[in-house]
């Protein structure tokens, strides 16, 4: 009895640990678990990571390729995600993480693409293009809109279009059909106005039509006129006087020409004289210069005092002595015939 009993207990035992241990490898096996295998480390910064949580599943290429190991926070208001990936797991070209929600329960997973791949979304794109303090050695990473999010703009678009269709049925009731109505009235009856008013312009488009062939008519009697001046002008200048004027005209542009070839000649005549004299005068200007600095014999004569005083003091005593010669000239010559 107590032979049965011992063999009962380790069956139950043995069936236990059977059931925890199928039960450790199902989830191993339901999380892609690579027990003892190497692994790479990947950093990626966010500036919010939604409900991702640590153990969530990282995609590239929509394949399992680890697990997200941490969450942290950062300074300048970032957020850094750790990833362990599998060793042999190559990243694209341009590499960024996306994060988004992989079940309609709630499950995220962090899904690593190339930048060519990322959905045209401003707000996406907004948050990849954040750099400002990002942390160094780390990926760029956005958070793609879920479910709930989406449902949220499609509750307010559908608000929108109820408040649009409350509207339109505000503003089309009884009153506006009746509007309506008489709208169509009234273009019915301007419809039926102008279709009279084309009728009576069709009359008035008869009667122009006969006065232009009747212009036609005059405009044609006009040409035969025309016609009879041509071949009376043609007569007139018949007897070589069209050709005389034309040779007088000739003559008279050859003696324009050559007077404008003179008047040239002349104009450039006078540029050179022009330049001539404007080196003459600036010349001129260099020796006032000259003189007005007291440079030269011209200049110590203007600028120097005491000789203007010593020359007016020679004037004075060469008119005295002019006088005194004049007053007695023997005194200062002496003349003998013989």
């Amino acid at each position: 009895m107590k032979k049965n009993k011992r063999s009962n207990d380790w069956i139950v035992g043995l069936s236990i640990i059977s059931a925890l241990v199928l039960i450790v490898v199902a989830t191993l096996w339901l999380q892609q678990a690579d027990i003892g295998g190497k692994r790479q480390s990947l950093t990626a910064r966010f500036r919010d990571v939604g409900n991702m949580q640590v153990g969530n599943s990282v995609v590239i290429r929509g394949v399992v390729a680890g697990r997200v190991k941490g969450i942290e926070l950062a300074d300048s208001g970032w957020v850094t995600a750790e990833f362990d990936l599998k060793d042999d797991v190559t990243l694209p070209v341009d590499p960024v993480v996306l994060i988004q929600a992989a079940t309609l329960f709630g499950e995220w997973q962090a899904m690593v693409t190339p930048r060519s791949g990322v959905p045209d979304i401003r707000e996406v794109h907004a948050q990849l293009n954040d750099v400002d303090f990002a942390p160094q050695g780390s990926l760029p990473g956005a958070v793609l809109p879920d479910i709930a999010q989406l449902t949220t703009v499609a509750g307010g678009i559908a608000g929108n279009v109820a408040s649009l269709a409350e509207r339109v049925r505000t503003a089309f009731d009884e009153q506006a059909a009746r509007e309506l109505r008489t709208t169509l009235a009234n273009f019915n009856r301007m419809s039926n106005d102008l279709a009279r008013m084309v009728q009576r312009q069709s009359r008035n488009l008869d009667s122009i039509a006969l006065a232009v062939r009747s212009g036609a008519g005059t405009l044609s009697e006009a040409s035969e006129s025309l016609a009879r001046t041509i071949g009376r002008a043609d007569s007139a200048t018949a007897d070589g006087e069209l050709q005389a004027i034309l040779s007088d005209t000739r003559v008279a542009t050859t003696n324009v020409r050559d007077a404008s070839e003179r008047l040239n000649t002349l104009m450039s005549s006078l540029e050179l004289t022009g330049t001539s004299v404007r080196g003459a005068m600036d010349r001129m200007d260099s020796v006032l210069a000259k003189v007005d600095r007291g440079e030269g014999s011209l200049g110590l004569l203007i600028t120097d005092q005491s000789l203007y005083r010593s020359s007016d003091s020679l004037l004075i005593e060469m008119r005295a002595l002019i006088a005194d010669v004049k007053k007695d000239p023997r005194r200062y010559f002496r003349m003998s015939v013989f």
